[in-house]
């Protein structure tokens, strides 16, 4: 099934040249996103940014879209996400915002129309909750954080 997502402009006239969210690649699962920042930020290691994209989008619902890093910026320069991966829902409408962290060890400069993160659409479940007073048991129980060894 072919899902429409509809993108917003939110600033059309300053913004006219900042892409929208585009797959790359015929085969890309990411749509790569832009930096819409009107002066270069130079990032410090430990630095925390927030830049804008200049878009709000419309997802149908049962879908969210993940934010997630560029690999090439992680691998090259340690600039990743604060909160990866990062998850809009579908009934929010306000500006897309890019939440960075500079991991590396060099300032790193981002400039407009940077391409710093990509977008993962993806359908999820909605469940049904219930409180129970006991869970069922299992092998593993509550075994976790290396319990099957290193």
């Amino acid at each position: 099934m072919t899902v429409t997502i509809q993108f917003q402009r939110l600033r059309p006239k300053e913004d006219a040249d900042i892409e929208l969210p585009q797959r790359m690649t015929p085969h890309s699962a990411g749509m790569d996103i832009q930096a819409a920042i009107s002066a270069p930020i130079e990032l410090q290691p430990g630095d925390i940014v927030l830049i804008p994209t200049g878009f709000a989008m419309a997802l149908p619902e049962g879908y969210e879209a993940q934010i997630r890093p560029r690999s090439g910026l992680a691998i090259k320069h340690g600039i990743t996400l604060v909160n990866t991966p990062g998850t809009i829902d579908a009934d929010y409408r306000g500006e897309v915002k890019i939440a960075m962290i500079h991991l590396g060890k060099e300032p790193y400069t981002i400039r407009r129309k940077d391409r710093i993160a990509q977008m993962i659409i993806s359908a999820h479940e909605t469940p049904h909750t219930i409180e129970v007073a006991e869970l069922s048991s299992t092998e593993r129980f509550d075994g976790g954080f290396g319990h099957t060894g290193v």
